[in-house]
């Protein structure tokens, strides 16, 4: 609790600690239905989208934000229809955009010469990268992502079991689908600047499957996946702020630790 106590006495890490919980809570609950619905590579995807628009605000000397998340949920839109279509499937149309985006957010940081420190906050994120501004910003879209989940909590579920029954039942399934795509979208962009592009899409994949690996339904896999997911990020951030670590890397590992816990429970009560 002292460590605890001294962590939060400066701001930046407060800021975190507010904007990480929020965005665990969201991306645990969310990357349920991306990971039952084979579409967690997703979160991948628009997180390099992400990397390219923060690296065109920051040339341009836009606040990183409001860029960002326009653009990520183009990408959203654009990689839904893609992935519906059937001339290009779904994990080729994340490749080309992925890497045509993360090739360009490199170009562009390169030419601009901003410089190597730059290019890896923005590839593993930076804990003093979120002003009050950014944290205002993250905390009133996450509140609004958590709110839309839990209001459409039932039609989600529906789409994300069985789209063919929930399109027949009545439900607007492709209004759904976009819905789910934007939140992700507006979800990885608000966390990417502290885990980084190339880490953010773990908070999507990792406390989903863990939960899985003991719990066989719905909503006790989402309960469970939100509260592994906070209680990963603060392991993480602690030891981050103990032994001087990345922040971003440090979470992924916990989160791999607590993997491999949940895999070896779940073979236990199997037995």
């Amino acid at each position: 609790m002292n460590i605890f106590s001294l962590m939060m006495s400066y701001p930046f890490m407060m800021r975190a600690v507010v904007v990480g919980i929020l965005v665990s809570l969201c991306a645990s609950m969310l990357g349920v239905c991306l990971v039952l619905r084979k579409l967690s590579m997703i979160g991948d995807g628009l997180s390099h989208v992400g990397f390219g628009a923060l690296a065109i605000a920051s040339v341009l000397g836009f606040s990183p934000l409001e860029i960002t998340i326009p653009i990520v949920i183009a990408a959203a839109f654009l990689l839904l229809k893609l992935t519906e279509s059937s001339k290009i499937k779904g994990d080729s149309a994340i490749a080309i955009i992925s890497t045509g985006a993360l090739a360009l957010g490199v170009m562009i940081i390169s030419v601009s010469g901003n410089g190597n420190a730059d290019l890896n906050s923005y590839l593993f994120g930076s804990i003093l990268a979120m002003s009050n501004t950014d944290m205002i910003l993250s905390v009133v879209l996450s509140v609004v992502v958590l709110i839309l989940f839990n209001v459409f909590y039932n039609k989600i579920f529906a789409v994300t079991f069985d789209e063919e029954f929930a399109r027949a039942t009545g439900i607007n399934t492709e209004l759904f689908n976009i819905l789910i795509a934007v939140l992700t979208a507006v979800t990885i962009v608000i966390g990417m600047r502290m885990m980084g592009a190339m880490l953010i899409s773990s908070l999507i994949i990792f406390p989903a499957i863990s939960s899985m690996r003991i719990f066989k339904t719905f909503k006790p896999v989402t309960i469970c996946s939100a509260i592994l997911s906070v209680i990963c990020f603060m392991i993480g951030i602690t030891l981050s702020y103990i032994y001087a670590t990345p922040t971003g890397a440090s979470i992924v590992l916990v989160n791999i630790a607590a993997l491999l816990i949940f895999f070896i429970i779940g073979k236990i009560l199997k037995k």
